[in-house]
């Protein structure tokens, strides 16, 4: 048990835990490391970096929380475990690694988040801003933890945030905020959808600039007097990026002045328009110039398994969407794909975290589709759409990949999004979308 209140206690010794231990061991604080793992994958790495630090696995000892000053929270561990509960109902701060960022950072924050599409925007606005020669540091939920990107020659922040994350955030204090969509997800972890929604309500407080969706009031900020925001999507008009149309052609642009060709865009798929206003009225907010950002989107291929094209077999396209992990994501990847009257043949299943996958029937009806299920879930998704689409089941990527294959004809596509998490046949979204493309390599197109 630790012996005075002066010590940080550390909760999680994944990635984001050790950058927090990195960063307090930098400032001289004392700290000590749980985990509620008995044995955490890179206990033994820990125990190197940290030799003379107490490191306690397994259930939280309330008593060692409430000897501490200060509760440091990785997002994987949820806030309402009992032991962090009790010790905060103490009176015990509990926070995360984004509010130590926000204590030390000293350039302006583009703050992101959003239940798809983060890592594709965030990305995005970190290439307009290096394209407009600006020192940027991009991370946060994607790549490179925040504490880790702290260097005071930076002079701009571009923060994935996901709503673990934000849990835990006082006042982010973003120059600029936005939420890109919400639909159900992680539901597993949080009570309802209301729980969900109010975590990621906070990337907004203290905002200099709101950016919106149009198209989801879910994102809207109820709470934002005072801030007017800018929206993105749909069509243009004053005070949004959207599109218009002229001689036929459908540019994006700034209130009604087009900036560029929506074709002239790389990556596929009309939620990907969205995603590239998104950036731009981001980037505008925190005073990127406008022809940095147009060459950077025109330059844009997109990000590994997020609508990735992966190759042309016999005709048939293949996409893969592995970070589709919720059924928000799959809806626009199914939406963004399809064109009629290809056959889009959709690869779903996997972890479902609790999602309703009736949401997904309206989608495949509309189009002319075929569904290929793999998984732990895949029962509970045939029976939601099996009244919309044609389904069969496959065993393994290999046979679900032959068999979309088999289902197809030239001018269709199949798609990897499989509205679900990967856990229960794979090491993460990474590891799925690798097989599918490899798999998809090894089809005979003879």
């Amino acid at each position: 048990m630790i012996a005075t209140s002066k010590v940080k206690a550390v909760i999680g010794t994944g990635i984001t835990g050790l950058s927090v231990a990195r960063f307090l061991a930098a400032q001289q604080q004392a700290f000590v490391l749980l985990d509620t793992r008995t044995t955490p994958p890179n206990l033994d790495k820990v125990k190197q970096e940290f030799p003379g630090i107490t490191i306690e696995c397994g259930e939280l000892n309330l008593h060692t929380l409430l000897a501490c000053d200060e509760i440091i929270v990785s997002p994987g561990v949820a806030v309402a475990t009992p032991a962090i509960e009790q010790a905060k109902q103490t009176g015990i701060p509990v926070v995360g690694d984004i509010e130590l960022f926000v204590r030390y950072a000293k350039a302006p924050i583009v703050a992101i988040t959003g239940s798809n599409a983060k890592s594709t925007v965030t990305t995005l606005v970190g290439e307009m801003a290096k394209t407009a020669g600006i020192n940027v540091a991009v991370g946060g939920n994607l790549g490179t933890p925040a504490l880790e990107l702290l260097d005071n020659a930076v002079e701009l922040y571009v923060m994935e945030l996901s709503s673990f994350q934000l849990e835990t955030v006082t006042k982010l204090n973003a120059k600029v905020a936005t939420i890109l969509n919400i639909s159900a997800d992680h539901l597993d972890r949080y009570d309802n959808m209301r729980a969900y929604i109010l975590a990621k309500l906070r990337v907004y407080f203290g905002a200099e600039h709101i950016v919106v969706n149009r198209k989801d009031v879910l994102t809207h900020p109820p709470f934002a007097a005072g801030v007017k925001p800018v929206y993105f999507g749909g069509n243009a008009d004053f005070g949004s990026f959207g599109l218009i149309e002229e001689n036929g052609e459908e540019y994006l642009a700034k209130n009604l002045t087009p900036l560029m060709p929506a074709r002239d865009l790389t990556i596929r798929g009309r939620h990907n328009v969205d995603n590239a206003l998104a950036a731009l009225a981001l980037g505008d907010a925190a005073g990127i110039p406008m022809d940095a950002m147009l060459t950077a989107l025109k330059n844009f291929k997109g990000l590994k398994h997020r609508c990735e094209f992966v190759s042309v077999k016999k005709g048939v396209e293949f996409y893969n969407d592995s970070k589709g992990t919720n059924i928000g994501s799959t809806l626009a990847a199914v939406q963004g794909l399809a064109r009629d009257p290809q056959q889009l043949i959709v690869i779903l299943g996997g972890e479902g975290k609790g999602q309703d996958f009736t949401e997904l029937a309206p989608a495949l009806k509309a189009i002319n589709s075929q569904v290929v299920l793999i998984g732990r879930d895949a029962p509970i998704i045939e029976h939601a759409v099996e009244n919309v689409t044609r389904v069969t089941h496959a065993t393994s990527m290999q046979d679900a990949v032959n068999k979309a294959f088999n289902l197809a004809n030239s001018g269709d596509a199949v798609l990897l999004s499989p509205a679900c998490a990967s856990f229960d046949m794979f090491k993460n979204y990474e590891d799925r979308g690798e097989k599918f493309c490899a798999a998809v390599q090894e089809l005979n197109a003879s």
